[in-house]
């Protein structure tokens, strides 16, 4: 279909890469626990986002670029870590919201939570050179377009991917409901993935890999 090979093995392995924890879930646990369902939601919106930027500069061939560049890989990775630990500093520090009654978030607020979903993933040069590395294993060497069938895989593991973090906010939000009449949990929790986030952000800039 549309240029793939072995669709269902794709599928089931897309699958199990996607439940594995990484900072996209970080980051839409921190945004759930502290600002509720919505902004969890929107933030697994914004990564869903940034997964598609990989999938269209795969296609092109960009992430070949980028493999091939040690300057290109070297920037992107600092810029990344350097989101990274930032991220991770606003979610130790930030006062988690009262639930009862929740303060209205206004627009400017919820595009922040996207973008900020969107940027952890883009400026993630491990994204792209996964995508790079995953995907053509499924494209069919005879295939006519292949750019297309990088596409069609692209969209079918963003899809699943979405779907994985849309429950994983719910679940998030459902569990941190229990704990709404102190707030000690999503305080802890907001520090916890702080911590992890400044700590991925390390482990980002002192990679030797490329």
């Amino acid at each position: 279909m549309f240029g793939t090979t072995d669709l269902a093995l794709f599928v089931v392995s897309a699958l199990l890469l996607n439940i594995t924890p990484g900072p996209d879930t970080l980051y839409i646990l921190g945004r759930t626990a502290s600002q509720g369902w919505r902004c969890g939601t929107l933030a697994a919106f914004g990564i869903a986002a940034g997964l598609l930027v990989h999938t269209l500069a795969a296609a092109v061939g960009l992430s070949a670029l980028l493999a091939a560049s040690a300057a290109a890989f070297t920037l992107l990775k600092w810029a990344g870590a350097a989101y990274l630990v930032y991220i991770g500093v606003s979610l130790f520090f930030a006062s988690p919201a009262n639930r009862s009654p929740r303060p209205e978030l206004h627009a400017a607020g919820l595009r922040a939570v996207f973008l900020q979903g969107f940027l952890t993933n883009v400026l993630n040069p491990k994204v792209a050179l996964f995508f790079l590395a995953f995907l053509p294993q499924f494209v069919d060497p005879s295939a006519p377009n292949k750019a297309l069938a990088f596409l069609f895989l692209g969209c079918v593991f963003i899809f699943n991917g979405t779907l994985w973090n849309l429950f994983v906010a719910w679940s998030a939000a459902r569990v941190a409901g229990r704990f709404s009449a102190s707030g000690r949990l999503a305080l802890w929790l907001n520090r916890t993935m702080g911590a992890l986030f400044v700590s991925l952000g390390v482990r980002l800039v002192t990679s030797h890999e490329s």
